[in-house]
């Protein structure tokens, strides 16, 4: 019994914060067009963060209703999202009976961990939808947003503990058990329908993004460029290094050099002044940083540039509901891309392999000559201390081109000459 208390004890999370959120009201929200040919709008909102789900009441045939609701949460991880969307209630005016199907208008998240504490955040954020005509702005949502500090202590606590229960990283979910969020969201859906006033399932899917794993170009498209914008910072250092090794500009390069020397010769201070770089940086960049939470960004989702064809693709239901022509093309399309990653994947495949094959003898010559080699670089790195090793390396590699060749050089040249599995590919 002590035991069990125990393990609940250390299990409870501590409150790091109240966050009290207020639903203003909405303008601009389009009319929706019912059966009878009627325009009305009949909007309510929803409310989702973590478990909690609080909705608003329903004003009656208003683009610019005015809600004036407030609501409040205790927080206990800042790493949370608060969702908010705006609905448009159908069964004012059809019946339940006959199968009223509402709107969704758009929707909004608020990172907590973007909001500084004991501010006040008074906004209207844009309602976008995208829809397979492309991007449209459907309205705007006043919120206010306060987030009040309760524990410096257990702020600062919460980052250094693992955001999943211990449970999960003893016998952690595996990829194919991913089907359970969407049986976790119809338990919820069906729940929800079951109160007063209920909230349709169609509603509850469109907060829990159900969709969201379904395959896209556009989405695909955006991934990539995210992945590109993390590693700028990499291939910028990369093009600089490469053009202080091109002697475009001699003095550049000689003071990377004397940099270099320096940094060799007081080796004790790389790890500090890097440090203090950072940290600079970080003091630097405190004047650009954000004052509003973020939106949803067009230019990152590509919405603005995305082909037409590309978003009819994006909302056609699975299996498809398209021409069998229109699908054929598409199906020719996607292996086109395919193959590109195919090729690729093959392709770092193959360097993988090259260097497995420097040790596994596949071609005895290349092995022997790398085993030559290691030995006579172990005994002389016995003997030469290693400071002159990386100055003689650090020194050829930024030589000036009229000391380099225009072939490459020895080891790369055994390198691509090492063999690989792609030719015992059927």
């Amino acid at each position: 019994m002590a035991l069990e208390t125990t393990r609940m004890k250390s299990q409870i999370l501590h409150l790091l914060a109240c966050l009290r959120f207020g639903i203003i009201g909405a303008r601009g929200l389009p009319p929706i067009k019912r059966k009878n040919g009627r325009l009305s709008s009949h909007p309510y909102c929803v409310a989702r963060y973590g478990r909690k789900w609080v909705r608003t009441r329903t004003i009656i045939n208003n683009r610019d209703p005015l809600f004036q609701e407030q609501y409040s949460w205790d927080v206990y991880d800042t790493t949370t999202v608060l969702i908010v969307g705006v609905f448009d209630n159908a069964q004012v005016e059809e019946s339940s009976s006959g199968g009223y199907k509402g709107v969704n208008i758009g929707k909004i998240r608020i990172h907590l961990s973007d909001l500084q504490p004991g501010r006040i955040y008074c906004h209207a954020y844009l309602l976008l939808v995208l829809q397979p005509s492309g991007v449209k702005k459907m309205g705007e949502l006043c919120l206010s947003v306060r987030f009040t500090l309760k524990s410096l202590t257990n702020m600062v606590r919460m980052y250094g503990s693992p955001n999943l229960p211990k449970m999960h990283h003893r016998d952690p979910l595996q990829i194919l058990i991913s089907d359970l969020q969407f049986h976790a969201v119809q338990i919820v859906a069906f729940r929800l329908s079951q109160m007063d006033p209920p909230l349709r399932k169609e509603a509850v899917e469109y907060m829990c993004d159900v969709q969201s794993h379904l395959w896209s170009m556009r989405k695909s498209k955006v991934n990539f460029y995210r992945i590109m914008s993390a590693l700028s910072i990499f291939i910028t250092f990369w093009q600089r290094f490469l053009y202080v090794c091109s002697w475009e500009n001699p003095a550049i390069t000689l003071l990377a050099n004397a940099v270099f020397l320096l940094g060799l010769m007081f080796h004790q201070f790389i790890l500090p002044a890097a440090l203090l770089f950072t940290f600079f940086s970080i003091v630097w960049n405190y004047r650009h940083r954000p004052t509003h939470p973020s939106q949803v960004d067009i230019k990152i989702s590509l919405t603005d540039t995305v082909h037409p064809d590309e978003l009819d693709e994006e909302f056609d239901t699975f299996p498809t509901s398209r021409s069998s022509n229109l699908t054929m093309m598409r199906y020719d399309r996607l292996r086109c891309l395919a193959s590109r990653i195919q090729t690729v994947m093959g392709d770092v495949a193959s360097c993988g392999e090259r260097i497995t094959a420097l040790t596994t003898w596949r071609d005895p010559t290349a092995t022997a000559v790398f085993g030559l080699f290691t030995l006579a670089a172990a005994v002389m790195m016995c003997f030469t201390p290693w400071k002159i090793l990386v100055a003689m390396v650090g020194l050829y590699t930024m030589r000036h081109p009229k000391l380099r060749r225009k072939t490459p050089s020895f080891a790369w040249n055994l390198y691509r000459r090492l063999p690989h599995k792609g030719d015992s590919v059927l």
